[in-house]
């Protein structure tokens, strides 16, 4: 036993809680670990690639990545448009999370 009161701790002050801030979310963790997987990757190739996410989450949840440093936008000046989206140095250091979650996925799924 460590000495810790519960009683006298917060959750929302733990690195843990931090941490959960910026992944928490319904796709957030998938685009992180498509951005991982994909390096750089243009908005239409994450709609596919995700399915069933919709251009107005996926859109929000971007900005959302983007706003907490963990999401790169680079927005090319042509026609048709032309945005790509790729990790920031910040969502990078998230990645040795993200390897360990998934190599326990594949150890332990049925």
């Amino acid at each position: 036993m460590n000495g810790r009161c519960i009683s006298q701790e917060c959750l929302s002050d733990t690195g843990f809680s931090y941490t959960l801030s910026l992944i928490n979310g319904k796709y957030k963790m998938t685009i992180l670990y498509t951005l991982m997987e994909f390096k750089v990757v243009r908005f239409n190739e994450i709609k596919k690639y995700i399915g069933r996410i919709s251009y107005k989450t996926l859109s929000s949840t971007l900005k959302e990545l983007e706003a907490d440093k963990l999401v790169h936008r680079e927005e090319y000046p042509q026609i048709p448009p032309k945005v790509e989206y790729s990790l920031t140095e910040r969502g990078r250091s998230l990645m040795p999370i993200l390897d360990r979650m998934c190599e326990w996925g594949e150890r332990n799924r049925l």
